[in-house]
């Protein structure tokens, strides 16, 4: 594919950065108001309801008919099923710092899961610049003061699973991109998710008798523009545009632009938070960008000439 082609790719990978890093910010917001897992359930409801209004009026043309729709389900229990589970059961017992730090390491885990299972390839440039930018999100937490207790192996396992479990989204959704349509896959993910976790909270509820604890969150405003924010854009946009990417651009590739996104939540937290912004954070920052820029045009000549030399042994 040539660079043209890989204009819009690029475009939606750093605008999928940049969501992710905002829903940092509006996560904690909806955290004041409601917990993890009736988060989740808000927030998988109105990313479910608004794509299906599309889909009802036939603006969204859907069709699983003869396809594999259980490689879909599979998918789903990686993301957002396994995904966000392991990430709340993980931050229970470990700090939001360590699943920064943890969750830098899913380009290392996507890059060998893609080689496995996709047989992709990355020059040894690749290999770097995706370390790089692990270790420049690892560099910033660390200078901040962060640190992994690794007596807190509960919490460390759980977050690192986390990484697996997105590592294996990524390489089964770039697969499927040949079998379904961006909007097929994200219909059946959203839908799954918005079920499963508005009935799990819905009956834990019920079953305590605290249904009105549910429903109060939405008195609040806040509460409402940050789970609009966190489904329509977080959830239903990104997972439109990542299905879209990965139709275009090798796994690996993709998963280290996810590493952008600590530079945005840094901006945002300073912006809207007051949070401080010191040299080691703008070191890190150019490093993350420059691993991104690696990952993406060290390999480039190398994969031209190996599709070249395909096409001259097909002649």
């Amino acid at each position: 594919m040539n660079q043209k082609d890989l204009r819009l790719p690029y475009f939606f990978a750093v605008l999928n950065a940049v969501i992710i890093g905002l829903s940092f910010l509006f996560a904690k917001l909806s955290l004041e108001y409601a917990g993890p897992l009736d988060t989740l359930s808000f927030r998988f409801t109105a990313s479910f309801i608004v794509m299906s209004v599309p889909v009802a009026f036939g603006w969204v043309k859907l069709s699983y008919r003869g396809k594999p729709l259980y490689k879909v389900l599979l998918l789903a229990t990686m993301y957002p099923l396994g995904f966000f589970t392991l990430q709340a059961f993980g931050l229970q017992h470990a700090t939001s710092a360590e699943g920064g730090i943890l969750y830098a390491f899913t380009p290392v885990v996507t890059m060998v899961v893609a080689s496995l299972f996709l047989k992709e390839t990355t020059t040894v440039l690749q290999k770097l610049s995706i370390f790089l930018s692990v270790f420049s999100v690892v560099f910033i937490f660390v200078m901040k003061g962060s640190s992994i207790d690794l007596s807190n192996m509960t919490g460390i396992s759980l977050l690192l699973l986390t990484c697996v479990a997105f590592a294996g989204y990524t390489v089964l959704a770039r697969s499927l991109s040949k079998q379904f349509s961006p909007a097929e896959i994200t219909y059946m993910m959203l839908g799954i998710g918005f079920a499963v976790f508005l009935s799990v909270s819905f009956t834990g509820h019920a079953a305590s008798g605290t249904l009105h604890r549910f429903f109060a969150p939405l008195a609040s405003g806040t509460f409402i523009v940050s789970i609009l924010f966190l489904g329509v854009l977080s959830s239903l946009v990104t997972a439109l545009t990542s299905t879209y990417i990965l139709s275009k651009m090798e796994a690996s590739k993709m998963s280290v632009f996810a590493n952008l996104s600590t530079i945005v939540s840094m901006a945002a937290g300073a912006m809207f938070l007051g949070e401080e912004i010191t040299l080691y954070h703008l070191i890190g920052s150019v490093l993350i960008i420059a691993g991104v820029i690696g990952t993406n045009r060290l390999g480039r000549k190398k994969a031209a000439a190996r599709m070249l030399k395909t096409d001259r042994v097909k002649a």
